[in-house]
């Protein structure tokens, strides 16, 4: 199984999205500062998460989170 998911920074305006085939380690990493990409932007708390049962749909849904559209559906989740 593969999940995309989002993570939101709680110190700064920051929403991160990814694909990984453990999403507990994962998020873990990006918590525990092994990613340079986030580590600026730690901590952080999940606030979306879907399951693929392969990559490759995994990551076209990644994609289109990664994009403006999917960046506004990300932030309307937040605000609920």
């Amino acid at each position: 199984m593969f999940f995309v998911y989002a993570i939101k920074s709680l110190k700064r305006n920051y929403i991160y999205v990814g694909l990984s085939n453990n999403l507990e380690r994962r998020l873990a990493e990006h918590n525990g500062g092994r990613n340079k990409t986030t580590e600026p932007y730690r901590p952080f708390k999940l606030i979306y998460s879907e399951e693929f049962d392969t990559r490759i749909k995994a990551r076209t849904r990644e994609k289109y989170f990664k994009s403006g559209s999917g960046k506004e559906f990300l932030k309307n989740i937040e605000a609920i």
